[in-house]
């Protein structure tokens, strides 16, 4: 049952919407259908332009249905109780279908819209994710777009035998017209990028969306670095445009943050709404699950976007993030969050007096045992060569502490989870073959950082490993071109660090403007 709190709080999303909405509920029997029936009819009652009606549709069962607008099908259905991460999934349906401004950026929507063909999408989720609600709500607002194309949330704790049959190992798992379509952590750039291979013609022509005017500084990258280089720009005034293929990078999957000062407690989610909701305070342009594919240097730089957009712009700054180098092995993507880790020193203090690996025998991989060392109960470093790669130093250090211990020519295999929770690593003895399992409840990938820096590979200066080189002033090797956060050599890969970098960036980005004026004529023939 939904609290009265929450009851209210809908009460006045509802109070202006613009259509009728019903909930058509399958008819049939199933033990989640009072529950579904439930949470249906105490939504409904909220609004006179919200029904619940009891029909059979051909849906998958007694606990799924399906939202219409003004009597006409909107093509999203839910199969499952949508709970949990879920239950926002289905507020913006409602919102949506009833008439709401569209979250998705005005060059997606156009490109949707193109979609001829019928493209029928089932959305595997876990009402734990908290990364499955971003896919389902960009589903739900594609069918919205296009009659061509509808969408079915479907939880697997509900539908056991659908997660058994087609072997999903990791959610959110979608599925095209019974084909697997994209799997694991998927972000919403992706899902436009392979739209095109399945749809073509949204490719065909350029963006019907309005070019931008000439920018002063465009920010590329939507993490904390270049939230702030973008807060800061706009605050001087300037013409600001972010390009983030997925708003809140890292920080969005940090389960656990007590590091940033002035914030004693925060999750990644949470502190992701709190960018978003401090950047809508200015007045700048952000094209949001598009990505970068390709810059022109000049004084008047140009940037080729994956919607068929071109930005014109004065200076540019580069925050694109790092990712963490991964394992690949079954069980890591599934379980990020629930006791697969990047961050000892986010995620560390969560698991005081607890069992965990560190695997990684390099600096970072020791520095991180030696870190852990003094919170949880034992850690295990798992190196998959036949020594630690580590500075001596750090060795050293390694090996004064009593609760660590270190597994050589160790290839991990798989991650292995118990309820929502990791419980084991698998991994093979590379000396003797043998495949072996220990228990533990959290493991911190520690094997390196890749920076996000392919877009300017051939644009500015890298180091050996990727990283963008920057001055003190986060000038790149390029004119105009400016680079702040996890992407350059800045050491210390902290949210705090990376906050300070990007207001920094853009100060600077301000300082090159006032002393390099372009003036309207070079402009012009720069843009020709």
């Amino acid at each position: 049952m939904l609290t009265q709190d929450i009851l209210s709080a809908l009460k006045g999303y509802f109070k202006d919407l613009s259509k009728n909405i019903t909930f058509v509920l399958q008819n049939g029997e199933h033990s989640k259908r009072a529950e579904l029936h439930d949470m249906l009819s105490q939504i409904a009652s909220l609004s006179d332009k919200l029904e619940l009606e009891e029909r059979d549709m051909g849906l998958r069962s007694g606990v799924s249905f399906l939202v219409e607008a003004n009597g006409e099908d909107t093509g999203i259905r839910f199969s499952g109780v949508p709970g949990g991460h879920e239950f926002n999934s289905l507020i913006l349906a409602i919102l949506h279908a009833a008439g709401s401004t569209l979250k998705l950026d005005d060059s997606i929507q156009s490109m949707v819209k193109k979609v001829g063909n019928k493209l029928d999408f089932q959305v595997y989720v876990s009402l734990s994710c908290h990364a499955c609600p971003d896919v389902v709500q960009a589903m739900n607002q594609f069918a919205l777009l296009n009659d061509n194309i509808s969408t079915e949330m479907i939880d697997g704790g509900v539908y056991p035998e659908l997660i058994e049959e087609n072997n999903i190992q990791g959610v959110p798992t979608v599925y095209l017209n019974g084909e697997v379509f994209a799997s694991g952590k998927v972000e919403i750039a992706n899902i436009i990028e392979k739209l095109g291979d399945v749809a073509p013609e949204i490719l065909q022509s350029s963006s019907d969306a309005p070019a931008l005017p000439m920018q002063d500084i465009t920010v590329i990258g939507g993490g904390p670095a270049g939230v702030s280089a973008a807060i800061y720009a706009a605050r001087k005034g300037l013409k600001v445009t972010m390009v983030a293929d997925r708003f809140g990078g890292q920080v969005k999957d940090t389960m656990g943050i007590e590091n940033l000062i002035s914030v004693s407690s925060t999750t990644g989610p949470k502190l992701t709404g709190s960018l978003m909701d401090h950047l809508k305070d200015y007045e700048l342009t952000l094209k949001e699950h598009i990505r970068v594919e390709k810059i022109e240097k000049g004084a008047v730089k140009k940037l080729h976007l994956s919607s068929g957009e071109i930005v014109e712009t004065r200076t540019i700054i580069v925050a694109t993030g790092a990712n963490w180098r991964k394992l690949n092995v079954p069980g890591e993507d599934e379980n990020i969050g629930n006791g697969v880790a990047y961050c000892p020193h986010c995620d560390g203090p969560f698991y005081k007096g607890k069992d965990v690996a560190v695997i990684g025998g390099g600096n970072s991989g020791v520095e991180a045992a030696l870190d852990l060392a003094g919170i949880v109960n034992s850690v295990t470093v798992y190196e998959f060569l036949p020594e630690l790669k580590a500075d001596q130093v750090l060795i050293d250090q390694l090996n004064k502490r009593e609760n660590v211990e270190v597994v050589l020519n160790a290839a991990t295999k798989q991650i292995l989870a118990e309820n929502g929770k990791v419980s084991a690593i698998e991994y093979t003895d590379r000396e003797t073959d043998e495949v072996k399992q220990q228990n533990l409840h959290g493991i911190f990938v520690q094997i390196g950082l890749v920076p996000n820096s392919q877009v300017v590979k051939d644009v500015v200066d890298t180091t050996q490993y990727g990283e963008i080189i920057i001055n003190e002033k986060g000038l790149t090797s390029e004119e105009g071109i400016f680079a702040c956060g996890d992407v350059t050599t800045v050491p210390y890969k902290q949210i705090v660090v990376a906050m300070g970098e990007g207001s920094k960036a853009a100060l600077a980005a301000f300082d090159y403007l006032i002393m390099n004026p372009i003036e309207q004529s070079e402009s012009a023939e720069e843009a020709a």
